[in-house]
């Protein structure tokens, strides 16, 4: 047993002063490999951080959330936003025939300047119903949202986005303020929590929500409805919904059997999904590109160590000569290949946790250090070393003693 760990750590002892000997010659050999671990640790950063603010977003739109657009067609093949032809009505059977779907709200929108006082802002304009929070999982952060009698009767009152509160009353609380919206005065009942950004970069935030009557009669004056917006009972039940909601908008809209559907719905479900699968592609790429990098870094070491195997051949004669076996050469080469590509990656983690860093605060991209993908960048960097190093130890240890001695 001492003789074994003697042994050992006499391999350990040649192989590092070999590695010391030539500091530049190893600066450069490890240098593929601290950046090929960088790469694979900031790249993953980089797809994580995406995957997860898409997520985010993908949450922020509500609680088993379903939309209905108006007016597809189909033309060449392609299917096509048409003219709108759904209805306040559309809406109502909806959450009063289809078991599975729990709130509805239907929406109209437009764009225009709201004023208050001296101030304007120009946003968003957004008619829906009064489930339309519980759907969309967005509270009000002060006041109130409006009643269903509200909804009914038609009121002027009007739910302000955090965006449009802040520019629009700096300095005051708008409860209670009165704001003109295309000249119409509504009164502010609250302002709605901060929601950030969506999936395609626009303010949430920024946006005026009224009731669709209001809309539909005092601002647009349009008796069709842009979207419908629906809440599944349960992650569980979204697909039955859709089903129920198709098959009843067939049945309401006269659809003829074998024709195609004259609106569009999507889900939560299969935003999420086409946002992971995008998301898993581009984290792939990076991952795949990075690798690159680790391989040839692994492949610098075995050109180094084929060089130091030549420049050392007198000094591997000499060691077998007195009494050093072809396994102790094989692990004081492979040792020394093993030990640069450690060194590397240890070098590389902390490049790649501070590019990941620098990325996140100088650009603003979202990113999500994983810890596991640090652990497998590591143990790929010691596996490149094993991998690459095995075939220049191996051409050592079956080196001819005599023919060593005699190298010049």
């Amino acid at each position: 047993m001492r003789v074994a760990l003697y042994r050992t750590r006499n391999i350990l002892r040649v192989g590092l002063r070999s590695i010391l000997r030539n500091p530049t010659r190893s600066l450069l050999t490890v240098l593929g490999i601290v950046i090929g671990v960088g790469c694979v640790i900031a790249m993953s950063a980089v797809g994580s951080g995406a995957s997860r603010s898409i997520q985010a977003n993908i949450a922020s739109l509500g609680t088993n959330f379903i939309m209905i657009f108006p007016g597809s067609v189909t033309q060449g093949g392609v299917r096509l936003p048409g003219q709108s032809n759904l209805i306040p009505e559309d809406a109502a059977a909806i959450k009063s025939e289809c078991p599975d779907v729990a709130y509805v709200a239907a929406g109209v929108r437009t764009g225009g300047q709201v004023v208050a006082g001296e101030t304007n802002w120009s946003t968003e304009i957004f008619g829906t119903d009064v489930d339309w929070p519980q759907i969309r999982a967005w509270n009000v952060e002060r006041g109130t949202f409006f009643s269903d009698a509200e909804v009914k009767a038609g009121t002027k009152v009007a739910i302000l986005g955090a965006t449009v509160a802040e520019n629009l009353f700096p300095d005051s609380d708008p409860l209670g303020a009165v704001i003109r919206i295309k000249n119409v005065p509504f009164r502010v009942l609250g302002v709605l929590e901060r929601k950030g950004g969506s999936m395609m970069g626009q303010d949430q935030d920024d946006q005026v929500v009224i009731p669709y009557t209001t809309a539909m009669k005092r601002v647009i004056g349009t008796t069709r409805l842009n979207i419908v917006m629906a809440g599944a009972r349960s992650s569980d039940g979204i697909r039955q919904a859709m089903n129920e909601i198709a098959a009843l908008i067939r049945q309401r809209h006269r659809i003829p059997s074998g024709q195609d559907d004259d609106v569009t719905m999507r889900s939560q479900e299969e935003i999420a999904a086409t946002a992971g699968q995008t998301t898993r592609t581009l984290s792939i790429l990076l991952a795949s590109v990075a690798a690159i990098s680790l391989v040839v870094g692994g492949i610098g070491i075995m050109n180094i160590m084929l060089v130091s195997v030549t420049e050392r051949t007198r000094e591997i004669g000499i060691r077998m000569a007195v009494g050093a076996k072809a396994r102790h050469v094989l692990g004081q080469f492979l040792l020394e290949s093993v030990s640069l590509s450690i060194v590397g990656g240890a070098v590389g983690v902390g490049l790649g946790v501070g590019a990941s860093l620098l990325i996140a605060r100088l650009a603003g991209w979202p990113v999500a250090i994983d810890p596991g993908s640090v652990a497998l960048a590591f143990g790929f960097a010691a596996l490149v070393g094993i991998s690459f190093g095995l075939y220049p130890a191996s051409k050592a240890s079956r080196l001819d003693p005599i023919e060593a001695l005699r190298y010049e």
